[in-house]
């Protein structure tokens, strides 16, 4: 008995293939590209949560600055009040709109503490921004992700600094 062949340039000598396999490439493909494109959009939100988390925290460095340079021991023109901290959190927020995402979300709080070893120590309020003491900025941010993701990560970053203007 002959066996058949197919007689095409691209698949000279090959078997012709049976109904069984018809189709199983498009199956291959779509599968594959979906686990392509999962890796993917996964990547890319790992990119932003870290990019998010950088900004944050250079954010919080920022509002710690500020607060340093506008101390109570410094030039009338720069001082700030230290009940009034609204100018440090607006300092923060504009830093953090370098940031892709809903920054007006970012709850921000500013502390002052004693000099006297409080370094991480929780953030309340009151306290002065004299000489030596110790300000702090903590920024928390809900991600708010591209996609679907099932978990929605809160990013929580702080900044401490000592006043010595």
């Amino acid at each position: 008995m002959k066996k058949h062949v197919i007689e095409d340039a691209n698949m000279k000598g090959q078997p012709p293939r049976s109904r069984r396999d018809r189709g199983a490439v498009q199956i291959e493909f779509v599968l594959s590209i979906m686990t392509v494109m999962f890796v993917l959009f996964a990547i890319w939100e790992l990119i932003m949560i870290v990019h998010t988390m950088n900004v944050l925290s250079d954010a919080a460095k920022e509002g710690v600055r500020y607060a340093i340079v506008h101390g109570e021991k410094n030039d009338p023109a720069y001082q700030s009040d230290p009940g009034n901290v609204t100018a440090i959190k607006n300092v923060v927020r504009d830093y953090a709109r370098l940031s892709f995402q809903d920054v007006p979300l970012t709850a921000i709080q500013v502390c002052y503490a004693p000099a006297a070893g409080t370094t991480g120590f929780p953030c309340v309020s009151g306290g002065t921004n004299e000489l030596l003491n110790i300000v702090r900025v903590e920024v928390e941010y809900n991600f708010l992700p591209y996609t679907a993701l099932p978990f929605r990560p809160t990013l929580r970053a702080a900044a401490e600094g000592r006043i010595v203007y």
